[in-house]
């Protein structure tokens, strides 16, 4: 069973709002990058932002119709999110999907907080309370959340002894199990207890798919596979943000990355401006002319000109392949 928030993440739709990296738990299994784990930083996308302006830029930037919030735990800093959500609702209008993730039992005063600005709640009860999760919190915040309007899942990696959560599904609207994958800063934890990555080219962990299946015959519950995450939601929120924000001359891949030509030269490139549409290039600021990737082809034997090809994330984002010519 798909929640309303998962819906938009698969076409790609939605914004994901790291709130912070400040967390006051301590699971082995966190995958956070050493640039964002533990530290207070906010990241619209892939971009940090320093103001709520740099937040509504990226998400008008790939037309977001809703917001995931994630961290860290977003609610160590519950001021700064319920701000955000408010920004997001405020700007965007009441049908913006908003769901945040958290690693606590939302209290009465949270989800008072966050009642009208988050429309789904996703618990993240950490794996050392699996075994006795009726005796926590977790319960009775999702009754109450259920009651105050939300909708209300939990959403943890897909880790042994999984079924231990089972009890919870009668009080649940969803469950979704994340592939587990192998991280930067939890290579260590996970080699210490016998896991390895399926292969060299892959993150999810051996033997993740197979300890999800304790629980997936209950269909309130999707397990979201690595793979997917990579080759279709990432995708297809790469291919939206290109779609709003390409230029003229910018090739969209079937991946989302844009390619595009870029000429640099010592000397005056006015006089080969003048055989190119106006259209199809742009003068940066170093002097250097990004273009339509095929313009290069015929400029290839001028040895004055230094000539690449460039794939990179859309809206300026980061560089993935220079080919030079």
């Amino acid at each position: 069973m798909l929640s309303d928030g998962c819906i938009l993440c698969h076409q790609g739709a939605k914004l994901v709002l790291f709130v912070t990296g400040l967390c006051d738990r301590t699971c082995w299994y966190c995958p956070l990058s050493a640039e964002r784990k533990d530290l207070d930083v906010v990241f619209a996308n892939d971009r940090q932002a320093r103001t709520d302006t740099d937040i509504i830029t990226e998400a008008e930037a790939m037309d977001a119709l809703g917001t995931g919030v994630t961290g860290g735990e977003p609610l160590i800093v519950r001021d700064r999110t319920v701000s955000y959500c408010r920004l997001l609702k405020e700007h965007f209008g009441p049908d913006h999907h908003i769901h945040l993730y958290t690693g606590r039992a939302p209290t009465e005063a949270d989800l008072t907080a966050l009642q009208g600005i988050v429309d789904e709640i996703r618990m993240h009860p950490p794996h050392e309370v699996w075994d006795s999760i009726m005796q926590t919190e977790y319960p009775k915040s999702a009754r109450l959340a259920r009651e105050m309007g939300f909708a209300i899942g939990i959403e943890v990696p897909s880790l042994p002894g999984i079924g231990a959560l089972r009890p919870m599904l009668s009080l649940l609207d969803f469950f979704n199990i994340n592939e587990l994958e192998w991280g930067e800063t939890c290579a260590d934890q996970m080699r210490s207890r016998g896991m390895e990555p399926t292969d060299d080219l892959h993150n999810a962990i051996e033997g993740a798919a197979e300890w999800a299946e304790e629980i997936t015959d209950d269909p309130k519950v999707h397990f979201c596979s690595s793979g997917f995450k990579d080759s279709v939601q990432l995708r297809e929120r790469l291919i939206r943000i290109a779609t709003m924000t390409a230029r003229p001359f910018d090739e969209i891949t079937e991946d989302g990355t844009i390619t595009y030509g870029r000429i640099r030269s010592d000397g005056d490139l006015t006089i080969l401006l003048a055989d190119f549409d106006e259209e199809s290039y742009e003068i940066q600021s170093d002097g250097s002319i990004e273009c339509a990737w095929w313009l290069l082809d015929e400029l290839t034997t001028n040895e004055d000109l230094e000539l690449s090809i460039i794939e990179r994330y859309p809206n300026k984002g980061m560089i993935v392949e220079v080919n030079p010519l």
